[in-house]
């Protein structure tokens, strides 16, 4: 069992930037490939971001490419989305991911996660 737990959530406005982390528990974090999703209110939820197990290979969604950026610390269970250049439009609840023994383009595919975090919102006002 892997607990999923976001933070660094809040209200920015726009151009400016977060950071948030995903703190996992459990064991073997390094066998699973970890992404990040969002879902903004009468969307479904959507890719934006993957790393692979060990954070030699990432993929990000064409609308986030270039101003979001994400890493992972193995030593310390947690991954984490650098968010820069906010715009309005990133304004959602952001929900890291974990998928067991996955490429991270797996993840990007929604395809093979076994856990999700609760969410943690992101607001970008105008």
């Amino acid at each position: 069992q892997v607990q999923l737990v976001e933070s660094g959530g809040g209200l920015v406005q726009a151009g400016g930037s977060l950071r948030l982390s995903c703190a996992a528990s459990g064991r073997a974090f390094s066998n699973y490939a970890m992404g990040w999703f969002r879902q903004a209110p009468g969307k479904e939820r959507e890719f934006v971001a993957a790393i692979s197990l060990k954070g030699g290979t990432s993929h990000y969604a064409a609308t986030v490419q270039g101003r979001f950026t994400i890493s992972r610390d193995n030593a310390k269970n947690t991954v984490y989305l650098q968010m820069n250049s906010l715009k309005p439009e990133d304004t959602a609840v952001y929900y890291c991911a974990a998928a067991f023994d996955v490429t991270a383009r797996s993840v990007s595919l929604m395809k093979g996660i076994n856990y999700w975090g609760q969410g943690t919102q992101v607001t970008v006002s105008s």
